[in-house]
């Protein structure tokens, strides 16, 4: 057994690879499956989670149930692996439990049983309130599902919602972006991410867009003006973007994504999960076969090596690249002093000539928090943002 070297608390991500039809624009990992097969992956998936308990021992901090279609799964399978988790790991008593929902595969009952099993947030993926645009996209459920779904989680007891939308899609304006916006927010969530849809490679959407069978997208004009608009109305309203594509209600920000924005140890279980754990990055074999074999060869040896594939041990250099373009994420910036104590040298030292180019350029801004000295992107850093951190590459 690996000694209890950690005291920080970690995150762990759980991924479910199911749902009930691939969306048009959707490149993660996740298919159809039986019920009998999904009664299989959670067999599997608990032995991993007991078999990694038993080597990391740290307090857990946030859990993040995503796929797939977590909610595709039923309260009982969902129970089973929580009770694994609960088991196995010191998940601290005021722990952030997240799951994706997907408003075509929840009802009030098993809302009410995920609950029931400890889930405290729920991430909802609307997507859109406009029908013609979720047909598009070829999500399952309707604006109205969408709704309904919304309010029995508030009916379930559930007090802390994110609500996921998608603009720039093909054939999206700026007036139906704001419809959407608007509906969100007369719903009263807790949170709202909005992310532009990517078109990625290998995708169904990608293919019809490249035959023309899709609508044109926005212009470049339109994206801003949809970008722009987020921002300014959601402010209006009482949300905070606290990261480039993120907002929240004052004490609402997802602890569980920051931490992946601020170099938080979190352990993946599950098909093809990430992890960043003790100073190296891996993740978990991504086909069914091989992870079920993964686990059985681990299991017998005590130890989890069969399931790391692509292992990178991180060097400085590595994780000083990585906390300055995923902190330049969040609004708030980059701390000096955070980046001194890390890496035993200052921003200055090895990032200087960046830094002073960009401000001259107008991109970042230097700030200050409760005397904390940090570097934050500008809004007009905001819209060039992958510009702005691709320099920070060593």
């Amino acid at each position: 057994m690996i000694e209890d070297r950690m005291i920080a608390p970690i995150s762990i991500y759980l991924h479910f690879p199911f749902c009930e039809r691939k969306c048009r624009y959707c490149d993660f990992l996740s298919g159809p499956a039986s019920k009998e097969k999904r009664d299989e992956y959670v067999t599997f998936l608990c032995r991993e989670i007991r078999l990694r308990g038993a080597l990391f021992r740290a307090p857990v901090d946030t859990i993040f149930l995503g796929g797939g279609t977590p909610s595709l799964m039923t309260p009982v399978q969902l129970e089973k692996v929580m009770e694994t988790i609960r088991d196995t790991y010191n998940v601290e008593h005021d722990a952030e439990i997240s799951m994706e929902v997907n408003p075509g595969t929840a009802d009030f009952a098993k809302l009410c049983a995920y609950q029931g099993a400890g889930i405290n947030r729920l991430s909802i993926g609307v997507q859109s309130f406009s029908d013609d645009e979720l047909r598009l996209l070829g999500r399952i459920h309707t604006a109205d599902q969408a709704r309904e779904i919304f309010y029995a989680a508030r009916k379930a007891g559930f007090t802390n919602i994110n609500l996921d939308l998608m603009s720039a899609l093909p054939g999206q304006d700026p007036e139906s972006w704001s419809g959407t916006l608007r509906e969100a927010v007369e719903l009263g969530p807790e949170h709202i991410s909005a992310y532009s849809l990517i078109l990625e490679e290998g995708t169904p959407f990608a293919a019809m867009f490249d035959a023309g069978q899709l609508p044109a997208l926005p212009s470049e004009g339109e994206d801003r003006e949809m970008y722009h608009f987020t921002g300014e109305f959601l402010a209006e309203n009482g949300y905070r973007r606290y990261e480039i594509s993120n907002y929240a209600r004052e004490g609402y920000v997802c602890k569980h994504n920051c931490g992946y924005w601020t170099g938080h140890e979190y352990l993946g279980l599950g098909l093809g999960a990430s992890s960043d754990f003790g100073g190296e990055r891996f993740r978990n074999p991504d086909s069914m076969e091989e992870y079920r074999k993964a686990v059985t060869e681990a299991a017998e040896a005590g130890t989890d090596n069969p399931l790391r594939c692509e292992r990178q041990k991180m060097t400085p250099d590595d994780r000083m690249e990585e906390f300055m373009f995923l902190g330049l994420r969040m609004t708030g910036g980059v701390s000096e002093s955070e980046f001194t104590r890390r890496f035993g040298r200052t921003l200055e030292e090895v990032f200087g000539e960046v830094i002073r180019r960009q401000l001259q350029q107008g991109v970042i801004r230097r700030c200050c928090v409760d005397e904390d000295h940090r570097i934050a992107l500008t809004e007009y850093g905001l819209d060039v943002a992958n510009h702005v951190m691709a320099e920070y590459l060593l």
